[in-house]
């Protein structure tokens, strides 16, 4: 059951959250306003109120963002941003990076769930100055929740196909400031269809204390799904397909401030994923893949505020391992230093903030990713913004090693990069109104790609000449203009994206399966102040694959101590595909409740 605990901010003007929201970014952090580049955050309320049971679902309904699922409920997802393929997004939880190195098909899953996020903080456009390698096209950070008091919470879900799952989860607060936080949680389906069943667990923990030293963090998330895989790498004739992945992340941050104008952030981190593959359940024996792979490190980010404005710096290093039957054993050493300045003019009404960031991979090289963000306040409630950006990304391990009777990796890749250029405007301080809207290039260099000239050749991805992902995208808020009445707000998001690849192959699995037009649509209502009605609308016209109308909807009683909701996902049961192998479910009838009870 999703977490309501911030129902009663939706009380207040809808358009003016973001306002006080700060992004976290792991030097520079400053609030939403301040930004010059295209960000989304989803907040609290949405988390409530949209009709999603997994993160993954959740992402659907925010403009460039692009969802790739395969099975139901985020039992496994790619993700891209503003056309780029899944390997060029980077996910982070609470600034951590968790993309995995053996594919980015693991990048979403995830060690936390959907009741232990606060907000969804989604960066489009180039990020590798900010975040490192990988953010290709964009960033996705995960901010998980502090509780702020003691309580203990129980929840149920239920619905067609079998689905059912559980929660649990405390918080306690010690009279000493001290707080934890500890979760656990178990779902299942029979599936939508033939091998389509899943069960998932995750577990997670956290742990706040203040001390002399500074402000410490523990966080330790566990995810454990296990689920039929018809169709989902090979074939659609391929239906016994089967795949257990369990992922988790460790962390331990200490926050000091060695000075009035300067913090400093130090963590430790370390994930881990172990993915179990299948190929024909029936018969385990004839085809199966274990890959393990270990990424450890360290990183420090500093802040300092001084009369030139604030400057960022920051290192990274972290050893990575790689244990696979397929792949073979691999090593890897990263080490990444980071570096911005943040100037302000005109009493803030002119930003500015260059920054590079340097890289070096052991098995690539040295590299450096400049970039820079600017803004103008043309008035109170418009903020003019542009920024470039020059981004990069490695070869996954899939990418060089892979191979079976179908798909052949090439250990000759060389990695990919892109110049980005971005350019908008952003509403600020409407009573009733917020937005922003883009348009963008980004243009890519030895763009990796699974390629291949017969259809009767195996796939081999080669680094192609070159990939430009050119539009726009846009996404504004209306709140309600009086305080009564059943009108809350209404979303509107749509991206646009015009494709080009300069290479002469004739089956492209990845860089051309973009979204060519996107919309998004959300009416939410309010039934008196503990009941809200949402209805969802999307629309998808992907470039390889037919185009599809969803409508979606949930109704959910909130309050502070009992939650329930009810939502029909596919209400019209349409059929249709986000990938090229595998029919997503129609309609499907959910329902939750949950109960809290406070110390």
């Amino acid at each position: 059951m999703i977490s309501c605990i911030a129902a009663a901010q939706t009380e207040r003007d809808s358009t003016k959250l973001l306002e006080d929201v700060v992004i976290r970014a792991n030097r520079i952090q400053v609030g939403f306003d301040e930004w010059s580049s295209s960000i989304i955050v989803i907040q609290p309320r949405d988390l409530a109120q949209i009709p999603s049971i997994s993160v993954a679902d959740l992402l659907h309904y925010s403009a460039g963002v692009d969802i790739r699922t395969r099975g139901a409920n985020g039992v496994q997802a790619d993700v891209g941003i503003r056309g780029s393929t899944f390997d060029q997004v980077l996910i982070l939880i609470n600034g951590i990076k968790i993309s995995d190195p053996q594919t980015g098909h693991h990048s979403l899953n995830l060690p936390v769930d959907m009741d232990n996020v606060e907000r969804i903080e989604i960066l489009k456009g180039p990020a590798a100055r900010i975040f490192g390698q990988n953010a290709f096209a964009g960033a996705i950070n995960i901010i998980t929740k502090t509780p702020e008091e003691s309580f203990v919470k129980a929840g149920v879900i239920a619905g067609d196909y079998g689905l059912g799952g559980i929660r649990v989860s405390a918080s306690m607060i010690e009279k000493t400031g001290r707080k934890h936080y500890l979760y656990a949680n178990r779902d299942f389906s029979d599936g939508y269809q033939y091998n389509t069943d899943y069960v998932m667990s995750n577990y997670f923990y956290q742990n706040n204390w203040e001390s002399k030293a500074g402000s410490w963090g523990i966080l330790a998330g566990l995810t454990d799904r296990t689920f039929g895989a018809n169709g989902f790498y090979a074939s659609p004739q391929f239906q016994d397909q089967r795949e257990s992945v369990q992922t988790s992340l460790t962390a331990i941050s200490l926050s000091t401030r060695p000075s009035d104008n300067m913090t400093l952030l130090h963590r430790l981190y370390w994930r881990r994923n172990e993915d179990d593959y299948v190929f024909n359940w029936k018969n385990p024996t004839a085809y199966r893949n274990l890959h393990t792979s270990n990424t450890a490190g360290y990183e420090a980010n500093a802040s300092i505020n001084n009369k030139l404005g604030i400057s960022g710096f920051g290192v990274d290093i972290n050893q990575l391992w790689l244990t696979s039957t397929n792949l073979g054993n691999h090593q890897r050493t990263v080490a990444t230093l980071f570096a911005e300045h943040r100037f302000e003019w005109a009493d803030g009404r002119i930003d500015v903030t260059p920054g590079a960031q340097l890289n070096y991979y052991s098995d690539f090289g040295f590299n450096v990713f400049p970039g820079i963000d600017a803004g103008f306040i043309i008035n109170r409630h418009v903020k003019a913004f542009g920024n470039w950006g020059y981004t990069y990304r490695v070869p996954t391990y899939t990418d060089l090693y892979y191979s079976d009777p179908a798909n052949l990796g090439n250990p000759n890749l060389q990695p990919e990069y892109a110049v980005a250029y971005e350019a908008g405007v952003k509403l600020m301080q409407l009573r009733w109104l917020s937005g922003q809207a883009s348009y963008f290039i980004r243009d890519g260099r030895n763009i990796i790609d699974w390629t291949k000239d017969q259809a009767t050749d195996p796939w081999q991805p080669a680094n192609l000449t070159q990939v430009v992902m050119q539009g726009v995208d846009m996404n504004f808020t209306l709140g309600k203009p009086v305080k009564k009445g059943l009108f809350d707000r209404v979303d509107l998001g749509y991206t646009y994206i015009n494709a080009e690849k300069l290479n002469d192959v004739i089956f492209s699995r990845y860089a051309l399966e973009n979204l060519r037009h996107q919309v998004i649509a959300s009416l939410f209502l309010r039934y008196g102040r503990n009941i809200s009605h949402a209805i969802n609308y999307r629309y998808a016209d992907r470039v390889n694959l037919d185009d599809y109308h969803l409508v979606d909807t949930r109704l959910s009683w909130m309050s502070r101590s009992f939650t329930a909701f009810v939502d029909v996902t596919n209400i019209f049961d349409v059929t249709y595909k986000e990938t090229n192998l595998v029919t997503m479910p129609g309609r499907w009838f959910k329902a939750g409740l949950a109960f809290t009870f406070f110390n």
